[in-house]
């Protein structure tokens, strides 16, 4: 049985939904060649600033450009208001998780989740057992992956507690649509984003260990010009003001990270690191990493610097520690969970494993610590032979794989060239959470899958964004 998407302009009807208004009428107005036209200026203008990413696998590694789509997402300040709640609840659990694990582990002493989940996870750092992270903030920054199926239910898809990315397409996507559409723009009061680079320097600097001077100094650490990402890593090093550096360009003496600069060697206080827990320092973690800073642990272990996001924080990214955070809420805020979790199967429990296999053509099967669309299998859209090959693999290591029901996602009015039509969405907000307070920036990044009927939004999957409005 097909279960029909809720659109976000019409609901389940005709009628348009409250703060979509507008929105509609303009489609209504607008000719397809004048939409069309829009479409072609914004892909101009993304060229000309440089908006690119690249696909790791690619024959020629090319760099693209993220479609964009130019019908803005709408939400109303109340819908906003809900989902913000939600969120500052679910990132107060993570980092109170993540410090928990590092720490006493009461969360597993309790039972609440199994031991081999937390210990034996890949991305579980024994390094970092015992260390006191500044403030006790490992997850400064957080990218929320959110779903919605109706018009009262939203659910979280996944956290993203290492390095999220893809805020610089939400500033960007805002910054176009004021140029291309002001009158539209203008007709609503849409609040704005453009602060996020404000909020995000004074969240990392808020972060800087006791023994930093009165105005620390703070850097983004990449891992140079060939990372996918690296457009963004430049973009934010600009809007935030602070230096864009590369591990040849730190060094580290009596435990006190430095940075080479023409002046002399500086010292950085706080590391917004976009470079992956294995490259980060050889000394403790891959030897043949040339992309990190040699005694950069010892330096965080001393207290000197602090690291955004802090090392280990992958742990929080499992799939399957995700299928127990309405209890990791419950045990340390004491709270019932605002935002709930995608019904999820444990492919690790026989029962599920064999409810999992048994109806895999109807479930959506997922690597645990599988991300950017790859490792799963969408089994309404699969062939049987595909089907029956990932069947096996989930057979060869369960303990590897969760399940989840094929949610109707909800859709939204895209222009797919011939015109406007529905396609399903995400949404990314990103949650700051400082030593003082945690800051939300309304809207967040919008996915949207341009493929008639493809559930998957992810860029390295053909996926395109879409500017988000929070209106009152």
């Amino acid at each position: 049985m097909t279960v029909s998407a809720f659109d976000e302009m019409t609901g389940s009807g005709a009628d348009v939904r409250q703060g979509y208004e507008r929105v509609k009428t303009w489609i209504g107005e607008t000719e397809v060649e004048q939409l069309r036209a829009r479409q072609h200026e914004a892909e101009l203008l993304f060229r000309r600033i440089g908006i690119t990413f690249s696909v790791y696998g690619d024959a020629e590694a090319e760099e693209r450009i993220i479609p964009f789509d130019i019908v803005p997402r709408v939400l109303t300040r109340a819908e906003w208001d809900r989902l913000s709640a939600g969120l500052v609840q679910r990132v107060k659990a993570l980092n109170a998780f993540l410090g928990d694990i590092y720490g006493k582990g009461e969360v597993v002493r309790a039972g609440v989740i199994p031991e081999d989940l937390v210990y034996g996870n890949p991305y579980y750092r024994p390094e970092m057992a015992g260390v006191a992270v500044p403030h006790g903030v490992y997850v400064p920054i957080a990218g929320i992956d959110i779903v919605r199926v109706d018009a009262d239910t939203f659910y979280v898809l996944e956290d993203n507690a290492r390095t999220p990315s893809g805020v610089s397409y939400m500033l960007e996507n805002r910054e176009v649509m004021m140029r291309l559409l002001p009158d539209l723009c203008q007709t609503h009061r849409i609040a704005p984003v453009e602060n996020y680079p404000d909020e995000l320097l004074a969240t990392l600097r808020s972060l800087a260990p006791a023994s930093a001077p009165g105005f620390p100094t703070v850097a983004l650490l990449t891992p140079g010009p060939f990372n996918s990402a690296y457009y963004e890593h430049s973009f934010l090093a600009d809007k935030l003001g602070v230096e864009l550096v590369e591990g040849s360009d730190l060094f580290v003496s009596e435990n006190v990270v430095y940075m080479r600069t023409t002046q002399g060697p500086r010292r950085v206080d706080v590391l917004y690191r976009r470079l992956d827990d294995d490259f980060l320092d050889p000394l403790v973690f891959r030897p043949d990493s040339v992309l990190g800073v040699p005694g950069l642990l010892s330096a965080y272990r001393a207290g000197n610097i602090a690291l955004a996001n802090a090392v280990g924080t992958g742990v929080a990214d499992d799939k399957a520690v995700y299928t127990y955070m309405p209890e990791i809420v419950r045990f340390y805020l004491g709270e019932e969970p605002i935002l709930q979790n995608v019904p999820t199967w444990r492919c690790r429990e026989p029962d599920a494993l064999t409810y999992v296999l048994e109806n895999m053509a109807d479930l959506v099967v997922k690597e645990v610590s599988g991300s950017g669309g790859y490792g799963m299998l969408v089994g309404p859209k699969s062939d049987v032979a595909t089907i029956a090959a990932f069947r096996d693999k989930v057979k060869a290591n369960p303990t590897n794989y969760i399940a989840q029901p094929t949610l109707a996602l909800s859709t939204c009015p895209t222009f797919v060239g011939e015109g406007v039509a529905p396609r399903h969405v995400d949404l990314r907000p990103f949650v700051l959470t400082g030593s003082d307070r945690i800051r939300i920036v309304p809207g967040g990044l919008t996915r949207v899958a341009l493929k008639e009927g493809s559930l998957v939004v992810n860029s390295s999957q053909g996926g395109g964004t879409k500017d988000t409005w929070v209106v009152d």
